[in-house]
């Protein structure tokens, strides 16, 4: 399977947001992926349903929705119907995790966790036959343009053994300080996707910037 790049809208320019979802469109990349941010869970507040539905409307690419936001269940449906393929939650979040997993797969989405910096991948011993994506924050969430945390590495090839210990079919995902520096390694250690916002939003061609990851 070659590597899915998921370009992150927090890093686009917010008055521009038609013209960089039809970049995407038109590059390389295999999803839009977009931060939400509640101001509670993390330090920080993106933007919410309106923004993301304007996004959908332009994107001709599936929609990898993060929720970095406490009490994510309430919100499951919402997002849905506002075209989600994939909605990752937070382990540090959820308390019923395999319900709120159950409950994001019977509203027709891919369940993703989220994994802060400091949570140990054996945290998902128990569930990982139930997640379809595991996202590696490289970063501490919250903020974009942060350095690449090294241990990530050692956290990628953890859970790629955990993962193929159960004969899951999940994929690993890197969100946080990804660039072509640390691509290919992270590739090597098991990543299946890779998640880029100030690399491909903040280069003077962000499609040739997505190109470079695709290709590692």
């Amino acid at each position: 399977m070659s590597i899915k790049i998921a370009p992150s809208i927090l890093a686009a320019d917010f008055a521009n947001l038609e013209r960089d979802s039809k970049m995407i469109n038109a590059s390389e990349a295999d999803w839009f992926h977009i931060d939400i941010m509640d101001g509670v869970f993390v330090p920080n507040i993106s933007f919410g349903m309106p923004v993301l539905a304007a996004i959908q409307k332009h994107a001709k690419k599936p929609l990898d929705v993060h929720l970095m936001i406490i009490e994510p269940d309430r919100y499951i449906e919402t997002f849905a119907d506002l075209g989600a393929t994939v909605l990752t939650v937070h382990y540090e979040a959820c308390n019923h995790l395999h319900r709120t997993l159950q409950k994001i797969k019977s509203c027709g989405m891919k369940a993703g966790v989220a994994l802060n910096p400091h949570t140990p991948v054996n945290c998902l011993n128990s569930i990982i036959q139930d997640i379809d994506l595991v996202c590696i924050m490289s970063v501490n969430p919250g903020f974009g343009g942060q350095s690449f945390i090294e241990n990530t590495y050692q956290k990628v090839k953890e859970l790629k053994q955990l993962i193929t210990l159960h004969k899951s079919s999940c994929l690993i995902e890197i969100d946080g300080g990804v660039t072509d520096e640390n691509a290919s390694a992270l590739v090597t250690c098991g990543a299946d996707v890779l998640v880029a916002g100030s690399y491909v939003f903040k280069a003077s061609n962000p499609a040739e910037n997505i190109k470079l990851l695709k290709e590692v």
